[in-house]
């Protein structure tokens, strides 16, 4: 896992140097400068008032990829947690081995790729980033299903979203150039204050019996967190246009190779026989492939710590059916906590749709 996460830093380290001068490089072609542009004729129809009028409605990249992250990132992801848990006390189905259902979906996008006539991996140059990209994932992603069975789900998800979060700013920082304006910063700042809100006052009454266990989950979820983190950063540095599919498709293979014999030597595999527990883990592997394209497609639009940011929602989410689903209570504090993070997401939204479209490519 060390080894893993070391190898992905330096190439996220080398991957980013180059994207970020293709990036400037990109900005000064972008068509021409203000007030250089061509007046056409206007017809009686005034065809092209009515075409700038559409130019206007449409959003910028930048609010194209926080939507895409939040509806189709984290609401769909916030089932993933509660659905684990549930598939965990109905039949002890290990983490691994829903893991392994997932990759296994994966690998049927071999099909799709195949018929467009595209490499199953990309291009050769960029197998490298592709095979840290996947495992790294699966690190984050065992990580994480592990953590959910151990500590309340909804706790889980807020540590590893929240981790993700301040890594993805942390390394905005280091080794990105990317600018992040005042209000973005704000509204990572909410975010973060929000999940403190939740998790401090559940650390504070951990039982003494079981605290080992819940120190380890929660461990786990911050791993699970950093790796994410990662994941999308090396995932941004791709370029060829196959990527989403070609690192899905590895996600599959590499996990499939990965899960199999750890789950053999590290767990006890179940054969599940209730319908309860397989329509939990057919949920898990289809929201999760959904939240997983999503999650890829936005970072490509704006920068990975704002798409972790959104991708609180999946907090919201799981405390909700942690409420209702579970019976697990949800305090005070979580409900506050939650209610900033919606706040923090409507500022970095609204600061995002009023900003010049020009300025957020």
């Amino acid at each position: 896992m060390v080894s893993a996460a070391s190898l992905g830093l330096l190439t996220l380290m080398q991957l980013t140097v180059g994207e970020n001068e293709a990036r400037g490089t990109r900005a000064g072609e972008d068509g021409p400068a203000d007030g250089g542009e061509k007046q056409g004729s206007h017809g009686p129809d005034g065809e092209e008032g009515a075409w700038k009028g559409w130019r206007k409605c449409w959003l910028p990249d930048e609010v194209k990829g926080l939507v895409v992250a939040l509806f189709g990132g984290g609401l769909p992801a916030g089932f993933v947690a509660p659905f684990t848990k549930i598939a965990y006390e109905a039949s002890h189905v290990p983490s691994l081995e829903i893991l392994l259902f997932r990759c296994i979906l994966h690998l049927a996008l071999f099909f799709y790729i195949k018929a467009r006539g595209g490499s199953l991996f990309g291009p050769r140059e960029a197998w490298r980033s592709t095979f840290i990209h996947a495992v790294i994932n699966i690190v984050s992603i065992a990580c994480a299903y592990s953590s959910f069975m151990v500590i309340p789900a909804g706790n889980a998800a807020t540590v590893r979203k929240g981790t993700s979060t301040v890594c993805s700013a942390l390394m905005a920082l280091v080794i990105d150039s990317y600018q992040l304006s005042i209000y973005d910063w704000i509204g990572l700042s909410g975010s973060l204050v929000g999940l403190a809100l939740i998790v401090v006052p559940d650390l504070m009454r951990l039982d003494r019996t079981s605290r080992l266990s819940d120190v380890f989950g929660y461990i786990l979820a911050m791993l699970g967190g950093l790796a994410l983190a990662m994941a999308l950063m090396i995932f941004r540095t791709l370029t060829h246009p196959s990527k989403l599919m070609t690192a899905t498709f590895s996600f599959g293979v590499v996990g499939s190779l990965v899960c199999g014999p750890l789950m053999l030597l590290l767990q006890k595999p179940i054969v599940p026989v209730d319908p309860l527990t397989w329509c939990c883990v057919t949920g898990i592997t289809v929201l999760a492939l959904v939240s997983f394209f999503c999650a890829n497609y936005a970072v490509t639009k704006t920068h990975p710590a704002l798409v972790c940011a959104f991708l609180h929602s999946e907090v919201v989410v799981t405390m909700t059916i942690q409420h209702f689903v579970l019976h697990e209570p949800v305090t005070r504090f979580g409900l506050s906590g939650a209610t900033v993070i919606i706040c923090s997401i409507i500022v970095i939204t609204a600061q995002s749709m009023t900003q010049n479209p020009k300025e957020s490519k």
